[in-house]
C-alpha cells in the first residue's frame, strides 16, 4: 500500500448481520414459537408477528419503545406503531391483530353467548375494557332468551350526567328490537367503585328504559384485570 492508497477498513463479515441469521434455527424465534409459544418471551412472540431478517431488532426497540409495557402496545394505534423504526403500517395492522385475537381466547365459544349472571356479562367485555386509558361506555344487547345480540360503544370519554344522552344508550336497542341491555363502562383508574355520577347515570338510564320498554338488567363498572362491580348487586340506580 502506497501512502496515496485510501485506508480500507475489513469489517468481519458477522458484523452488521441481523441477529436472526447469527442463532441456530432452534433458538430463532419462528421455532421456539411453533414447538413451544408458552415458552417463548415477549421479544420472541413479537419477532415472529413483525417477520423479516431484522426481526428480533425491530422487535426489541418496539418494545423499548413502549417500556416493554404490554398495555400500552395494546393500546397504541397502528400509526404510533409505525413510527418504530422497521415496523410497516402492515406489520402495526399484524401486531394490533395479533394482540386483540389473544384477548378473544377469553370470550365465550358460543356464537350468542347467553348472559345468566353479572359475571357472565362481565365476562364478555372486562378482558378488552380493563385494558382500555380511558373511559368507555358500552351497551350489551339481549333478545327474551337472554342472548348476545350484539355489544355497541356508545361513548369514549368521561361518562356522567352532563355528557351522557341517554336516548344514545338506548337507540341501538331500539333498533335491533332488543328487549334488554346490560350497560358496562370503565375506569381507567383500575378501580371499579362506582362513583356519585356513575349512581346518576344508572339512575336516569334505568328510568328511561322503563318508559321506552327496554329492560336495563344492570351497570357494569369494569376495573383492571379481573376487577368490576354490578350495581344492581349493590342496588345502585336500580329501584
Amino acid at each position: 500500500m502506497t501512502t496515496s492508497d485510501p485506508l480500507v477498513l475489513q469489517v468481519p463479515p458477522s458484523y452488521d448481520q441481523p441477529k436472526l441469521k447469527t442463532l441456530p434455527l432452534r433458538e430463532q424465534p419462528a421455532y421456539r414459537v411453533a414447538q413451544n409459544a408458552t415458552a417463548c418471551n415477549l421479544t420472541e412472540l413479537m419477532a415472529a408477528v413483525i417477520g423479516g431478517p431484522k426481526q428480533i431488532e425491530i422487535a426489541q426497540d418496539l418494545l423499548a419503545h413502549f417500556a416493554g409495557d404490554i398495555r400500552r402496545l395494546y393500546q397504541a394505534h397502528p400509526v404510533e406503531l409505525a413510527k418504530v423504526k422497521g415496523i410497516s403500517q402492515a406489520a402495526a395492522v399484524r401486531i394490533k391483530a395479533a394482540l386483540n385475537l389473544g384477548l378473544r381466547l377469553n370470550l365465550p365459544n358460543e356464537e350468542r353467548p347467553t348472559i345468566n349472571s353479572p359475571s357472565d356479562a362481565a365476562g364478555l367485555v372486562q378482558y378488552e375494557m380493563s385494558l382500555l386509558e380511558k373511559e368507555h361506555l358500552r351497551v350489551i344487547l339481549l333478545n327474551t332468551r337472554n342472548h348476545v345480540l350484539d355489544v355497541v360503544q356508545i361513548y369514549e370519554g368521561s361518562v356522567n350526567c352532563s355528557q351522557v344522552r341517554v336516548g344514545e344508550v338506548f337507540k341501538p336497542a331500539v333498533a335491533r328490537n332488543a328487549p334488554s341491555i346490560i350497560v358496562a363502562h370503565s375506569h381507567p383508574s383500575g378501580d371499579p367503585t362506582p362513583s356519585p355520577d356513575d349512581v346518576a347515570v344508572t339512575r336516569a338510564i334505568v328510568q328511561a328504559g322503563k318508559l321506552l320498554d327496554v329492560s336495563c338488567l344492570d351497570h357494569l363498572v369494569i376495573g383492571h384485570g379481573s376487577r368490576w362491580v354490578s350495581m344492581k348487586e349493590r342496588g345502585l340506580g336500580f329501584s
